[in-house]
């Protein structure tokens, strides 16, 4: 059984739905999901947010967190997810922000770190950071989306 449809199955047994909010998965995520049929019940949107602006305008992403920490960052892949949770009709939010090469790399921020956001209803909104190493584009991005749908799952699946 492929993770997407484990998420599905656990989504659909606690009556949740999910949103995603991505942007270097670029809508990876919705995909495995709405590839399962029945993801209706436990699919409400997602955003596919790939520029600052896009952060900004559909998800609230405040401006000045963007400048001061960049979007690839714990602070904002948290406020995707929140803002994702906040702008539609769903119970959690994953949301992804990082790079997936080959290009735009540094130091600080190398090319297979990726940020990952989980917002809940009613829960504190935590994070996750993977540096997944020097792969291809197509690499990280897979790597991203199995990520973050385990942390879904997780999430799902953890009791109390």
């Amino acid at each position: 059984m492929t993770i997407a449809r484990l998420v599905f199955e656990a989504l659909r047994n606690n009556d949740i739905k999910l949103v995603t909010a991505e942007s270097c998965t670029g809508g990876l995520v919705a995909a495995a999901m709405t590839d399962i049929a029945g993801s209706s019940q436990i699919f409400d949107r997602g955003f596919v947010t790939y520029s600052n602006e896009a952060k900004t305008e559909c998800l609230a992403v405040p401006f000045d967190m963007l400048q001061q920490h960049g979007a690839v960052s714990a602070h904002v892949a948290m406020a995707m997810a929140e803002g994702a949770l906040l702008h539609s009709k769903a119970d959690i939010a994953i949301a992804i922000t990082g790079i997936a090469g080959p290009e735009g790399g540094t130091i600080k921020k190398p090319v297979g770190l990726v940020f990952f956001g989980l917002a809940c209803k009613n829960k504190k909104t935590n994070y996750s950071k993977q540096e997944f190493g020097i792969y291809s584009r197509s690499k990280i991005r897979n790597l991203a989306k199995k990520f973050a749908l385990q942390m879904v799952l997780d999430q799902l699946t953890t009791k109390p």
